[in-house]
């Protein structure tokens, strides 16, 4: 689920030792220890609908329940120290870095202030979703998700029908805004780590990513046109219009030093590691985290209340996001170590769809089942499994094997926003929104959604890209 460091990364994101498992060796693993991992899913997708009440004041013991029930029978089959190792890995490798990471860009986001008359007209909607989409892949998706997002729920604010401008702002923002620069999402920037030229990545996704935004921006034009006209004007409070004003300019040349820490730890390499329980905490790593904690400190210390107060900005999102994803990291960690053993693994039956009989990558494949797995689990270490099974190699794999890297880079990125837990801006957005009081989808409703409109493009993009 693409939790564990799709997030993570957008520009801002994770870095080298993310999909390791802790090492696990997936040819032992039945799928039997993927089921916590498959209850915390089914928790976030079924209790709002049958038990919101319960979800909303206990989201947070239902999904320690599922993880204690992962690790207690893992520590009496495997042990105290490989539990411990585990855990160690999902904390220190993923979980911490990327919940700093959203703290900081949520913090920083929450202290921008847009203040003034918007109307949102379907050209206004469309206008802020197309900025959304290219500050995606120039801050990474968490950070231009969680700068936009407000202004965009402002403009649509006493608006009818609004529902439709948040999901297509987690289709284009949080999503595939961030696929044209390894700085944009998780997966091109460990793709970037392993050896795929950056402009490798700009040139192979341009097309891509220009073709898919250009698609959703024009069907959610006319979808918001249609809204616009049955409900009407949004409702006035008869106040009269005030001019645009921005506030909280300071978390704008806070917003850099985030980006900078970020890239910082991918290319600063002083070769000191710390060991915590057999996982290597980087010295790099350790800094970016303590710069990102830092830059958000400021933040709160500098931005005037007034700011946030108009934002309404509260914690709920990144706890509730802090939460579920803890969970999530330790449980996921079965399910990864099994597509990491490849034919070996009890996923062989999947991972053998994407060759043919004569050894060569079916391209088309390699982009609906490394985008498939990213909506349920997370990209980046979807990403790097795929990579590795078509050659391992990014000098290889950009010069004998580049539509198998396109088709494996496209599906990583796009089909994160086919479900909430396929990308933690995704989520956020979700958990804002419906702070505003907006009705959001319920799990499966927001998989209505995607299906609807996504998959109808994406066969179209495997038509043009990957035809056999």
């Amino acid at each position: 689920m693409k939790p564990i460091l799709k997030h993570l990364l957008p520009f801002l994101f994770l870095l080298p030792g993310v999909a390791s498992a802790a090492d696990l060796d997936g040819t032992t693993l039945s799928l039997g220890w993927t089921l916590p991992f498959c209850g915390i899913l089914l928790s976030i997708a079924l209790f709002p609908i049958f038990a919101p009440g319960i979800w909303h004041h206990h989201f947070g013991k239902i999904t320690a329940l599922w993880t204690v029930l992962f690790l207690l029978p893992f520590t009496i089959t495997f042990g105290g120290s490989t539990t411990l190792a585990l855990l160690a890995h999902a904390l220190v490798a993923e979980y911490i870095p990327f919940i700093v990471l959203l703290f900081s860009l949520y913090t920083l986001s929450g202290g921008i202030l847009v203040w003034g008359t918007l109307r949102a007209t379907p050209a206004l909607n469309t206008g802020l979703l197309a900025i959304g989409t290219l500050l995606a892949s120039l801050m990474g998706t968490t950070g231009a998700a969680m700068l936009l997002i407000r202004p965009v729920l402002k403009a649509n604010h006493g608006r009818a029908s609004s529902v439709h401008v948040v999901v297509f702002f987690i289709f284009l923002v949080a999503n595939v805004g961030g696929g044209l620069t390894p700085l944009g999402d998780p997966p091109l920037f460990l793709g970037f780590l392993k050896g795929v030229d950056f402009f490798w990545t700009v040139k192979a996704m341009a097309l891509p990513v220009l073709l898919l935004s250009l698609a959703l921006l024009a069907v959610f034009y006319v979808i918001d046109s249609y809204y616009f006209r049955r409900d009407g004007v949004a409702v006035d409070d008869g106040a009269p219009p005030t001019p645009l004003k921005l506030y909280g300019r300071l978390n704008l040349l806070l917003l850099p030093g985030v980006i900078g820490a970020v890239l910082l730890s991918g290319f600063w390499k002083p070769g000191i590691a710390f060991d915590v329980l057999g996982t290597p905490l980087e010295l790099q790593n350790l800094v970016r985290d303590l710069l990102l904690i830092g830059l958000a400190l400021l933040s709160l210390l500098l931005t005037p209340k007034q700011v946030r107060a108009g934002n309404e900005f509260n914690w709920d999102p990144i706890l509730e996001v802090g939460k579920l994803f803890a969970g999530i990291f330790i449980t996921i960690a079965p399910a990864i170590a099994i597509l990491r053993a490849g034919s070996d693994g009890h996923l062989a039956a999947i991972v053998s769809l994407v060759s043919g009989e004569d050894g060569l990558p079916i391209n088309a494949m390699y982009f609906w089942m490394t985008g498939f797995l990213s909506g349920f689990l997370d990209n980046a270490p979807t990403y790097l499994v795929f990579f590795n099974l078509a050659a391992g190699d990014a000098f290889t794999l950009m010069t004998q094997l580049p539509q198998t890297l396109l088709a494996i880079s496209m599906g990583a990125v796009f089909m994160g926003a086919l479900t909430y837990i396929g990308n933690a801006p995704n989520f956020m957005v979700k958990a804002i929104a419906e702070q505003r009081g907006i009705a959001m989808p319920s799990f499966f409703g927001f998989l209505l959604w995607s299906c609807a409109i996504l998959l109808p493009l994406f066969l179209v993009l495997t038509w043009l890209f990957f035809r056999l």
